[in-house]
């Protein structure tokens, strides 16, 4: 039997030839390597190598923008600085990202930036001016940055969205003073409400918020990121399966009106695409499609990069979940996919392992070197 001093000893000793043996061969020079690579394609290829697909590949709509979540209430903050945001950038701009959308400049006492009206309402001062940080950065990398509102909480805690307009009517023109006329990066507006279907005030506030944000900057293009009632939209509850979930009619005819008393002010839509079942897509992306051209606005999909179909909130998806969505996104003729959201779920210095090989697969799948 091996006692412990001797079994940490002999660790020590392997783990101590690992490390060594990539720096002999590199010593040694090429037969030692030429050495090496015989000895992997001997053992059963494991020489580094693309995944082999029994899809067909590139045949989804690319991911061209992704949500910055800096202020959030249910996914871990990475505590980046600002070299580590240039890094992710960088990852970004390397799949063809051309579009960063700060997902609200403030919840609740959080906010992004220092917002004269919000500080003196009694929110917290941030360390860092992010949305200052993330309109240089999309400058330097050349993206399109989109300004999200800031969401007070109530319309969670009371199902009514028409109390967020007041304070973005302060908001807004912060924002368009302090960075939408000073820097070329500054490309749009998020109105952050999220809603799914009949929500109270919801048209009046999306009406009143995307009209304040085109008047401000010249008319600077919107959009909203609402989600669908379907059988996934469980959240706040120990349920995975959403019992009252929407048809694709009632969907429809309630998506109508929201569009009939929406449309123009907000000039797109990107549904969230997760609420949904996978062999649902084609009906309700169809739809949603039908209603963007009938109103005249764009029919982008917010592509989730995370996975509602664990009871585990929240982890990066399965590949085949994320590249079936964007499939379907491709059949119905979609307009553009942004997913909520990259530094999370997809970046390779994500806090998330996973996160980094999505990265690579999703570069497999559409060719990218």
């Amino acid at each position: 039997m091996t006692d412990r001093r001797t079994f940490i000893k002999k660790a020590a000793i392997a783990a101590a030839t690992a490390v060594a043996v990539p720096q002999v061969g590199k010593a040694m020079g090429t037969n030692s390597l030429h050495v090496t690579d015989e000895a992997d394609r001997h053992n059963h290829g494991r020489a580094a190598r693309e995944s082999t697909l029994i899809v067909p590949k590139d045949n989804g709509l690319r991911i061209t923008g992704t949500f910055l979540d800096e202020i959030s209430h249910d996914i871990p903050h990475q505590n980046w600085g600002e070299k580590e945001w240039d890094a992710d950038f960088a990852h970004m701009k390397a799949i063809g990202i051309d579009t960063v959308i700060d997902i609200r400049s403030g919840y609740r006492k959080f906010i992004t930036y220092p917002s004269p009206y919000l500080l003196k309402k009694g929110c917290y001062m941030p360390s860092v001016d992010l949305i200052d940080m993330f309109c240089r950065l999309a400058q330097k990398y050349g993206m399109k940055f989109y300004f999200g509102l800031y969401d007070s909480g109530r319309y969670w805690d009371t199902g009514d969205l028409s109390y967020e307009i007041e304070d973005n009517k302060y908001v807004i023109d912060e924002a368009w003073e302090m960075y939408g006329s000073r820097y070329d990066s500054f490309g749009g507006w998020y109105i952050s409400g999220e809603i799914s279907r009949k929500t109270k005030g919801a048209i009046d506030a999306f009406h009143a918020m995307g009209k304040q944000c085109k008047d401000v900057s010249g008319g600077l293009p919107t959009f909203i990121s609402p989600w669908i009632d379907g059988k996934k939209a469980v959240m706040g509850t120990t349920k995975m399966t959403n019992e009252q979930a929407v048809s694709v009619a009632e969907h429809e005819r309630e998506w109508n009106e929201i569009f009939d008393g929406i449309h123009d002010v907000v000039d797109a839509c990107a549904f969230q695409d997760g609420h949904i079942d996978y062999d649902e897509l084609d009906a309700f992306f169809s739809v949603n499609k039908k209603l963007a051209d009938r109103y005249g606005m764009q029919c982008w999909t917010n592509a989730e990069t995370f996975d509602r179909d664990m009871p585990i909130h929240f982890l990066p998806i399965k590949f085949d979940k994320l590249r079936m969505k964007l499939e379907a996104a491709k059949r119905c003729g979609y307009d553009k996919a942004i997913t909520f959201e990259f530094s999370h779920f997809m970046s390779p210095q994500s806090v998330y392992g996973a996160a980094g090989n999505l990265y690579n697969r999703y570069k497999e799948y559409f060719n990218i070197k």
